[in-house]
């Protein structure tokens, strides 16, 4: 057991709900998890662009869809998410009546942030008609306003569910919606909003490293930027790039995604070499800040207080769930 008194450590919770307290060095994290799993049949729900100790740790593992999935049939009492803020929203609105925690409340999405509820629901009114697809990665104010949800994984067999004389409005990723438009040959109304990871990918230093490797295999997730992603020999949802380094018999890859992923990839084709494509800031890689808030000390802590707790108005909560369910129902539909 950790040796902490709780009083204190409850004390220390801030105003905006994450914990700053100090965590034993001599602690034993992951065994600390495992016992609080079952102590309090709690499930580790995580994204794969997590940090690989809490990839390590965790129960399921997945991109959007899978953790939607995941979260929607759980027998958990305890939803423990490791991944940014309108996930953990998603598993409270399958769930709401289960408690659902977060490492740190202020890991946030830059793309779900570049569509705030109101401004949506007044760029929805402008088009009268328009069926409303959005990404997952949004708030719960814009899932209330849409008619399904989609992910990178199903998007574009959600759109071609959607009869072709019904017109759409995308939102809120401007890059995906425009990759969909391509695949589908759907002209749909875009939301102007996208992931700051994916729009500073550098073209000019990708390019350097394809010289540098010339067998290397470029790689993209398409909320990338048209550019980028007329480089990439394959583009796909987190999953779907995990997947095409397993079955792929390249043995080099240019990886256009957060950088969490290359952890799967490592671990799945150990043989292989995987490059993560440069920002066109100074750093090497692109990792997403409000990701990588998440720590394996933090997720020991929520785990330990059940704090953090995801707390949502259940008018919400009821209104955004349907979009949801449809979006469940289309891909079980499909086999995704």
């Amino acid at each position: 057991m950790a040796d902490i008194n709780i009083e204190m450590a409850k004390q220390k919770l801030t105003t905006k709900g994450f914990l700053d307290i100090a965590v034993s060095p001599q602690l034993d994290l992951f065994l600390e998890i495992e016992r609080l799993k079952k102590e309090k049949n709690a499930v580790v729900l995580a994204h794969y662009y997590q940090e690989a100790d809490i990839q390590d740790v965790a129960d399921f593992l997945g991109d959007s869809l899978a953790l939607a999935q995941q979260a929607a049939k759980t027998k958990a009492d305890l939803i423990v998410f490791a991944g940014v803020h309108f996930m953990a929203e998603t598993a409270k609105i399958l769930n709401p009546d289960k408690k659902v925690v977060l490492p740190d409340l202020k890991a946030g999405c830059s793309l779900a942030d570049s569509a705030p509820g109101y401004l949506f629901k007044a760029f929805k009114e402008k088009y009268p008609g328009h069926l409303v697809i959005s990404y997952i990665n949004c708030s719960a104010e814009v899932k209330a306003l849409s008619d399904i949800i989609c992910t990178s994984s199903n998007a574009e067999k959600i759109i071609e569910s959607v009869p072709k004389d019904q017109p759409i409005i995308f939102a809120p990723d401007r890059n995906l919606g425009a990759y969909l438009m391509k695949k589908t040959g759907r002209n749909m109304v875009l939301w102007d909003g996208a992931c700051m990871v994916h729009e500073i990918f550098s073209l000019e230093k990708i390019t350097k490293l394809k010289i540098r490797h010339p067998k290397a295999k470029v790689i993209a997730h398409p909320e990338c930027e048209d550019p980028i992603l007329r480089q990439a020999d394959f583009i796909g949802s987190t999953t779907g790039l995990l997947n095409y380094t397993k079955r792929d018999g390249a043995m080099e890859y240019i990886v256009a995604t957060e950088t969490g992923i290359l952890h799967q990839m490592q671990l799945s084709s150990p043989q292989k070499t995987f490059i993560p494509a440069p920002p066109t800031t100074n750093c090497a890689c692109n990792d997403c800040p409000h990701m990588k808030l998440n720590t394996l000390e933090k997720l020991y802590l929520c785990m330990e207080y059940e704090q953090p707790e995801l707390i949502m108005d259940r008018d919400l909560m009821i209104t955004a769930r349907k979009p949801i369910e449809r979006m469940l129902e289309i891909s079980a539909r499909y086999g995704l």
